[in-house]
């Protein structure tokens, strides 16, 4: 019999990728293209583009923030791994799971300091400087997707590790 709750699963991860893979690629090209546009106005014209640098700001963080799942789920943090080819798999795949609990954790309590501080931005109605954006929504959007990194440290401490290149020479990948 197949499991299928396996294949949902894959199929959901795989489409939250493309999406926030889509979100961050287009927001990175907006703020090229934003740069672009306020430097050649700024020094050719004399005209910059009013609000520019918090357009920027602002697309920085959702786009930082739009990156954190994607990185945890793919494993590709800075990672230090000097004692792991000395230690038992079983040490290996019990720290594995600690560490992915602890971050879930970490996470978890960021998204919830996010949601207090979007709480607080909406109450006094914090805007943006020149613009007047509400900064509200990007706070709580900012909670949302840290809550989401936490999701996915909290399913990989329930999954199978990732290879790393050192199991691969040392032929231990059995974990």
């Amino acid at each position: 019999m197949k499991d299928t709750s396996r294949g949902f699963r894959h199929r959901i991860a795989r489409a939250s990728d493309l999406a926030l893979a889509a979100v961050a690629g287009s927001l990175l090209f907006a703020m090229m293209m934003l740069t672009f546009a306020d430097v050649v106005l700024r020094y050719f014209f004399n005209a910059p583009i009013k609000g520019g640098f918090e357009v920027t700001e602002m697309m920085m963080a959702v786009l930082i923030f739009a990156g954190l799942p994607l990185v945890s789920r793919k494993s590709e943090h800075v990672t230090i791994d000097a004692f792991d080819r000395f230690l038992p798999a079983a040490v290996r795949r019990i720290l594995y799971v600690v560490i992915q609990l602890v971050c879930a954790a970490a996470l978890v309590g960021m998204a919830w300091l996010l949601y207090s501080k979007a709480v607080n931005f909406a109450e006094i109605g914090d805007v943006t400087q020149t613009l007047k954006f509400p900064i509200a929504p990007f706070v709580y959007l900012m909670a949302v997707l840290t809550l989401a990194t936490a999701g996915v440290h909290a399913v990989a401490a329930f999954s199978d590790p990732p290879v790393d290149q050192a199991d691969r020479e040392s032929g231990a990948i059995s974990i």
